[in-house]
C-alpha cells in the first residue's frame, strides 16, 4: 500500500484535482490519500488557509464575515462545479464552513486553529465526493475518527505515540480510496490543533508509518529534489536517490520541499520516501531512503544555505579554563526560552547561532545585557549579518579533501569563511558567510563538485 500526500497547488483548482485524481486511479495500490487546501490559483491569488485566517481573526473582532466566508466556499463551490457536483451536495461543506464562527472554543489560539484546519478538512471531504460521485469506493476519514491525537500547542502540535497504536487497527478494503486531511490532529480533551510548517507532509508521514506503508509519495510542482536552488543554480542536477539524513540535514538548512522535521514519523517507520511531480507523475523524481546499504553514486549530494541567522560572539581570555562559562549563557537563554542553532568555540571564543526569526530587538537586548553581566566577557558582538552554507553528502565521508577543495574554489571568489564546522555523522559540512557572499559561495562550490 502506498501513502500518497497532495500539496494545496495540487489541488488549487478543478483541473488540478482532476489530474491528481487520475494520478491516483492510475495505481491500484494508492490508497490513502493526504491532501492539502487548495492553492493559488495563479500569482497573486490568495490560499485557502491565508482566507481562512483573515475569516478567524474577522470572527474574533465580531466583524461581519459574510463576505470571506462565501469567498472561501466559492474556491470549493467552483472545484464541485468543474466535477458536476450540484449545489445541494455542497451544502454540508457550506454549513460547516458558516458554523465555525458560531462555535465556541477554549481560547483565541484554539479557534485559529480550527479555522485553519478547515482548509484540509473541507477539501477532503469534497474530493472524496467527487470520488464517489463518479462511482468510485472511497470513504473520508477524520483524524477525530482515527483517534490521530496530538499534544503541544494549538498551532504547533505533535502526535502522540498512542496514534500509532490506533492506527495499527484501520482496516482498509482492498478496492477502496482512503480520503484525509491534512495538518492537523485531535488533542485529548477534543479540541483541533495543527501542526507548524509543513503540516500535510507531517500527516502523510504518519499515516505512512502508522499504516505501515511500503511507500510514501509525496507530489509537489518540481521532478523532484534539485542538488541545488534552482534560483540560484540554473538548471541544477536532479538528486535521484539520497538518505534520510542527508534530506534532514538539507531541509533545515533552506531546502524549500519538505521542513526539517516533516517526515520523521516516516524515518522512524523505515518507510521509503519518493518525491514526485504532479504535473510530471512518469519521472522518477528523488527517492529518500534509510542509510543502511546506501551507497553513494557522488561526493556531495546537495548545497544550500540559509540566510536568516544572527550570531552572538564573544571572546575572553581562558575562556576554556572557566567551569561553567558555557552553562551560564545556557541559563539565560532558557529562562527568555530563546534556542540556539550552533555554538562552535575555541579556547578563547564562542559563537552562538541564533535563528533569527525566533527572535526581536528588545530579547537581542535584554539577553546581552545578561551575558555582559554575568559572564564578563572580554569583547560582545551581535552579527546580524549572517547566513550558513550546507554542503551534505553521504559521500564526504570516502573522501578526504572535501574541506580543502571547498576552501580553495570559496577563495577564488574572495569569500573567507566566518565559520566551518564538520557534523559528526561526518555528511556534512557548514560553512558561515555573509549574507551578501551566501549565493556565491553556493555558486562556486555547485560548481566545483557537479562539473559535467
Amino acid at each position: 500500500m502506498k501513502i500518497v500526500k497532495f500539496g494545496g497547488s495540487s489541488l488549487a483548482t478543478g483541473e488540478n484535482v482532476q489530474h491528481a485524481l487520475d494520478i491516483i486511479l492510475a495505481d491500484q495500490s494508492r490508497q490513502v490519500v493526504v491532501v492539502s487546501a487548495p492553492g493559488k490559483r495563479y500569482d497573486g491569488d490568495i490560499k485557502v488557509t491565508d482566507l481562512l485566517i483573515k475569516y478567524a481573526k474577522t470572527t474574533l473582532e465580531h466583524k461581519n464575515t459574510e463576505q470571506i466566508q462565501n469567498a472561501i466556499f466559492s474556491r470549493y463551490e467552483e472545484i464541485g462545479h468543474y466535477f458536476k457536483l450540484k449545489d445541494n451536495e455542497l451544502n454540508d461543506i457550506r454549513k460547516i464552513l458558516f458554523n465555525l464562527a458560531t462555535q465556541e472554543y477554549p481560547t483565541n489560539d484554539y479557534l485559529l486553529a480550527n479555522f485553519k484546519a478547515h482548509g484540509e478538512r473541507l477539501n477532503a471531504r469534497l474530493i472524496a465526493m467527487i470520488l464517489r460521485h463518479q462511482d468510485i469506493k472511497a470513504r473520508y476519514l477524520d483524524p477525530a475518527d482515527v483517534n490521530l491525537t496530538v499534544t503541544g500547542q494549538p498551532n504547533d502540535a505533535a502526535v502522540s505515540p498512542e496514534t500509532y497504536i490506533t492506527l495499527d487497527k484501520i482496516k482498509i478494503s482492498p478496492d477502496e480510496k482512503i480520503i484525509f486531511p491534512g495538518f492537523f490532529g485531535i488533542t485529548p480533551s477534543g479540541n483541533i490543533a495543527t501542526f507548524s510548517r509543513g503540516g500535510s507532509d507531517i500527516t502523510g508521514a504518519i499515516l505512512a508509518r502508522g499504516l505501515h506503508a511500503d511507500l510514501y509519495e509525496n507530489f509537489t510542482d518540481v521532478n523532484g529534489i534539485f542538488a541545488a536552488n534552482p534560483n540560484i543554480i540554473s538548471h541544477p542536477q536532479s538528486i535521484k536517490t539520497m538518505t534520510y539524513r542527508e534530506m534532514r540535514e538539507l531541509s533545515y538548512a533552506g531546502f524549500s520541499v519538505f521542513h526539517d522535521e516533516a517526515l520523521i514519523p516516516a524515518i522512524q517507520g523505515g518507510i521509503k520516501i519518493n518525491v514526485k511531480n504532479t504535473n510530471d507523475p512518469q519521472n522518477p523524481g528523488t527517492m529518500i531512503l534509510p542509510e543502511k546499504d546506501f551507497v553513494p553514486n557522488h561526493m556531495i549530494t546537495g548545497v544550500t544555505s540559509q540566510k536568516n541567522f544572527s550570531a552572538l560572539y564573544l571572546h575572553k581570555y581562558l575562556l576554556n579554563k572557566e567551569a561553567g562559562f558555557t552553562l551560564k549563557i545556557l541559563q539565560i537563554l532558557s529562562k527568555h526560552n530563546v534556542s540556539y542553532e550552533h555554538m562552535p568555540s575555541g579556547i578563547d571564543d564562542i559563537t552562538i547561532i541564533f535563528n533569527r526569526d525566533y527572535l526581536n530587538d528588545q530579547l537581542i537586548d535584554i539577553i546581552c545585557d545578561e551575558i555582559q553581566s554575568t559572564v564578563n566577557p572580554d569583547q560582545l558582538e551581535w552579527i546580524e549579518d549572517y547566513a550558513i552554507i550546507m554542503v551534505v553528502g553521504e559521500g564526504m565521508k570516502l573522501h578526504h579533501n572535501v574541506n580543502s577543495e571547498m576552501i580553495n574554489c570559496l577563495a577564488k571568489s574572495n569569500i573567507y569563511p566566518r565559520m566551518i564546522n564538520q557534523g559528526a555523522s561526518q555528511i556534512s559540512i557548514m560553512i558561515g558567510t555573509k549574507k551578501e557572499d551566501a549565493d556565491q559561495a553556493v555558486k562556486q562550490i555547485y560548481q566545483q563538485f557537479f562539473k559535467e
